[in-house]
């Protein structure tokens, strides 16, 4: 089963894409994250992804591509993946189609899980992630047993720059712009189910587990 999570940043994909990869047997693919590790472990992509990102500019979207698509055609993804943060837009979408259709797989279901500006600028001031695994905390919806520390691995917490409420802002009107047509693309697909983020990660969680069903 291969499900794509889509929603603002903020939304709570990071947070439903754990549970949903955990409750469903599947990986998570989190396009930040092979970023993150293509650039420690300085790969041809992460070298090449490095020479934009030193620049301030976006990587093309080729290069996201090839490190989502190496990734999804390793052994533990050949039951299905959660796709978190890719695709962002109609490229990326469409070449995400054709090669998993090569591969005679397909894209069961696209979660656009849908939250207010307000809401977006409320969580992400309050968000934390941890250094070493990535995972995801939040102040008040999520707080780790003990603060600055990483449940899973002990890992120290961190707030990212992008985090703060100019910069929120910003990357909110991007992501309008890159996802509308996406959206679109995949109602007409018959794939998408949208889901309202209201009431915290458990009562959404349940939302897209039903809505998956």
């Amino acid at each position: 089963m291969y499900i794509i999570l889509l929603g603002a940043p903020g939304a709570g994909k990071g947070t439903q894409a754990v549970m949903l990869a955990e409750k469903k047997g599947l990986v998570q693919v989190a396009s930040g994250d092979l970023f993150r590790k293509a650039l420690q472990q300085e790969t041809e992509l992460g070298k090449k992804a490095k020479v934009y990102m030193d620049k301030g500019q976006l990587v093309p979207d080729e290069i996201t591509i090839q490190m989502v698509l190496e990734r999804l055609a390793q052994p533990d993804c050949k039951n299905g993946a959660i796709l978190d943060g890719f695709p962002r837009n109609l490229e990326q979408a469409k070449a995400l189609g054709k090669a998993l259709a090569k591969q005679s797989r397909a894209i069961d279901k696209v979660v656009n899980i849908k939250v207010t500006e307000e809401e977006v600028l409320k969580r992400l001031s309050g968000r934390w992630i941890c250094r070493n695994c990535q995972t995801p905390y939040h102040e008040v919806d999520n707080p780790p047993k003990v603060k600055g520390i990483c449940d899973r691995c002990g890992g120290e917490l961190y707030q990212r720059d992008d985090d703060k409420p100019e910069t929120i802002k910003k990357r909110l009107k991007v992501y309008e712009t890159e996802t509308a047509p996406l959206i679109e693309y995949y109602k007409r697909a018959g794939k998408l189910v949208e889901i309202i983020s209201e009431g915290g990660p458990e009562a959404v969680h349940r939302k897209i587990l039903a809505a998956l069903s």
